[in-house]
């Protein structure tokens, strides 16, 4: 079973290139749930998983607006931001489950607050504080997320045979 990868990463930028290879792991369909404490990465890792996809701009917590919509290479992608969610029945409001048709990538921030309205999740990733970096924890839930985390370990093994050969 491939359900489960760990990885330290130390630093801003290190936090979005990691991002970006998560981007790259991604087919045209994908529900990922970001977990974390406030300043944990969430955001941050989201940006690289949205600079892969072809962003430029800038990428904010959709935190007041609870979603911020992207659309690159035809695949729409949903940034969504939890934190400030009063009931998890606000989200029935809003449509949420229009969101997560099956060819949209979606990342939620703080799925926790949507708990009982939100889909699972294909991919849950656990950030937490390790030293001066963080530990990040992608669990995969049923095989579009293994798929993910296989991509991930394919991906880690080429840049560690580069590494290996310079």
């Amino acid at each position: 079973m491939t359900g489960r990868f760990t990885v330290q990463i130390d630093g801003e930028e290190a936090m979005v290139a990691w991002g970006r290879l998560l981007g790259e792991a991604l087919a045209s369909s994908a529900t990922l749930f970001f977990h974390g404490t406030l300043g944990s990465g969430k955001t941050t890792l989201c940006r690289g998983v949205l600079r892969t996809w072809g962003h430029l701009g800038a990428v904010k917590s959709p935190t007041y607006t609870l979603v911020e919509p992207y659309c690159y290479r035809g695949v729409d992608i949903y940034h969504f931001d939890l934190y400030r969610l009063g009931d998890p029945e606000e989200l029935e409001y809003m449509g949420i489950r229009d969101y997560f048709d099956s060819d949209n990538i979606c990342l939620v921030e703080w799925p926790e607050r949507g708990r009982g309205i939100l889909p699972d999740a294909d991919l849950d990733v656990m950030l937490s504080s390790q030293g001066q970096g963080r530990l990040v924890e992608l669990v995969a839930s049923g095989s579009r997320g293994e798929h993910i985390i296989d991509k991930i370990r394919a991906a880690e093994d080429i840049v560690k045979t580069r590494e290996q050969t310079n």
